[in-house]
């Protein structure tokens, strides 16, 4: 018999306490109703449920130890949470982290302790435990480590920031990915057959291509994906009088689906995910993978401004002085984003995307500042030499600021020019203080523009006075 306690009154219970997930309601969505009910019924995560594997062998054994499950909307977190009560012979106490706080945890864990007197184990699942605060996972922390609770969290936020590392290091993170779109097919035609819990007995007919194209917009959410067969079967059939089939035609899929909503977090691992892989693209000179997750950021809301500013970074680190125009592409098209906006401006990063894939590449100019600031830190900073000093007063020309400076126009109006791009391969002066004077900082590439700046610079550093 399913027991639920509620805090607050009927409409606003914060968790439930149960030796057991309560049974499908037919009035339920078919997402919830056709939710597996034990491990053989789960579609997908084989990593984690295959015969043999370690969470497999101790749910069945019921030696559950606490455990994290990160994954995606839709790839069965609290699926997997609801089997396990089902086959658990522990209590099953589930908590909802968007509504719950220390006080709700504390009296959970004090009516944990009763049970655990006469032996019997309390699982405590929390969803969406990344929304807990600091002190509420501390709150849950020592109650773990005595054993009073086996914690079950479910995330979709990487644990590893989320969580903290107390907790973390006494819980097994598991792993789901999103489902595949083969899995997704499964899950729908197993919604279609099914006559308790599904649409069998509505004698539904759909073509495998328009089972497709739902699995292809669900992206890996199976839930997604049973709403959609859910609203198009409604769509489909006529309330005022009964069929004995219905047959779901893809313009009616096209219509249910409307747009397809991307996954993507701005402010969670996808947001950082899809900017380092626009990078690495960029970096391997690689137009159409640029290009492609470019358009994945765009299209699901990412600010376009971030985009660009990561650009700016590259044109300098990753092209420089390769191809210097590279930066000046990239300014453009943060000035394109303030003229015009979106979604017009997507061309101009398209564009600078483009470039900076095509542009020969050179890290020089990132390693030479590193080298720079690696020795700002750790020599000792001597003050400019004198003969490079400004002396704007007597007193500064009288203390020899600025004396034997050799005025660079002076002397390369009379030299020979080799390179009309470059200045005259000769070095003047020091420029360097006494202690760094030997110093290379910066070694140009073989590409683009750097292969005629390395052998100018070269010739120059050969020629020191």
């Amino acid at each position: 018999m399913t027991k639920q306690e509620s805090l607050f009154g009927e409409d606003n219970t914060l968790f439930s306490q149960q030796s057991s997930p309560p049974a499908n309601n037919a009035n339920e969505p078919l997402a919830a109703r056709m939710r597996p009910r034990s491990l053989d019924e789960i579609v997908g995560q084989p990593q984690l449920l295959e015969a043999g594997r370690a969470l497999r062998r101790s749910i069945e054994a019921d030696h559950i130890s606490s455990m994290i499950f990160w994954g995606p909307p839709g790839s069965g977190k609290t699926t997997l949470a609801e089997v396990i009560a089902r086959q658990t012979k522990a209590r099953f106490v589930r908590l909802s982290a968007v509504s719950a706080g220390v006080a709700d945890l504390r009296k959970v864990m004090e009516e944990a302790r009763r049970p655990r007197t006469s032996g019997q184990r309390t699982i405590l699942f929390i969803d969406e435990i990344h929304r807990f605060n600091k002190a509420q996972q501390d709150a849950v922390l020592p109650h773990v480590e005595h054993g009073v609770v086996t914690l079950i969290g479910a995330t979709t936020e990487n644990p590893s920031f989320e969580v903290n590392s107390a907790l973390l290091s006494r819980s097994r993170v598991f792993v789901l990915h999103a489902l595949s779109e083969e899995d997704i097919v499964t899950i729908l035609q197993r919604a279609l057959a099914d006559n308790e819990r599904g649409l069998g007995q509505l004698h539904i007919s759909i073509d495998q291509d328009a089972l497709q194209q739902i699995a292809v917009f669900a992206n890996g959410d199976a839930r997604t994906a049973l709403n959609v067969l859910e609203l198009a079967v409604q769509s489909s059939r006529n309330a005022s009088q009964e069929q004995p089939s219905t047959t779901i035609s893809t313009a009616v899929i096209e219509d249910v689906m409307q747009h397809r909503a991307l996954l993507y977090d701005k402010t969670g691992d996808q947001h950082y995910d899809m900017i380092s892989a626009l990078h690495k693209s960029l970096r391997g000179s690689d137009p159409d993978a640029g290009l492609y997750w470019l358009a994945r950021m765009l299209e699901a809301g990412e600010d376009p401004l971030y985009i660009v500013r990561r650009l700016i970074r590259f044109a300098s680190e990753d092209v420089g002085m390769a191809d210097p125009q590279a930066l000046l592409v990239c300014m453009a098209a943060q000035q394109a984003i303030h003229f015009v906006g979106l979604p017009e401006a997507n061309l101009a990063l398209a564009q600078a995307v483009v470039h900076l894939a095509a542009a020969p590449k050179s890290n020089a100019l990132y390693e030479a500042y590193s080298r720079v600031q690696e020795d700002v830190q750790k020599t000792r900073n001597d003050p400019v030499p004198l003969q490079i000093r400004n002396a704007p007063t007597r007193l500064m020309k009288d203390l020899d600021y600025g004396k034997d400076y050799k005025y660079a126009h002076d002397y390369y109006k009379e030299m020979q020019i080799e390179d009309p791009e470059r200045p005259p391969a000769i070095q003047l002066q020091d420029y360097l203080p006494e202690n760094l004077q030997s110093s290379h900082y910066y070694e140009p590439g073989h590409q683009g523009k750097e292969a005629s700046i390395k052998k100018w610079l070269q010739k120059k550093r050969e020629k020191r006075p």
